[in-house]
């Protein structure tokens, strides 16, 4: 019962710390989702024909991008499937 209290106390502040969109522990947003994750082949730095690639000035490949599912931006991710921002149009 206490762990549900203190996790009851606890949601507010979930709220306020951010939006939830765009929250790390928000499961669409972890490498953990295949849809995210570098070992989907779509992300790959193996895949040729992929336009989702981010280069840095060297054209060095530094990591990708993947569509948000409302269409409102991206989420943006390092080779090792890490979340490392995001934006929004």
């Amino acid at each position: 019962m206490k762990k549900l209290i203190v996790a009851l106390c606890l949601l507010p502040t979930l709220a306020f710390a951010g939006a939830w969109d765009n929250n790390p522990n928000n499961f669409k947003n972890s490498p953990n989702n295949f849809d995210n994750s570098p070992n989907n082949f779509k992300n790959s730095p193996n895949n040729f024909n992929s336009k989702n690639g981010v280069y840095d000035n060297a054209g060095n490949r530094t990591g990708y991008t993947v569509p948000k599912s409302n269409g409102g931006g991206v989420n943006v991710f390092d080779n090792n499937g890490k979340r490392t921002g995001y934006s929004n149009w």
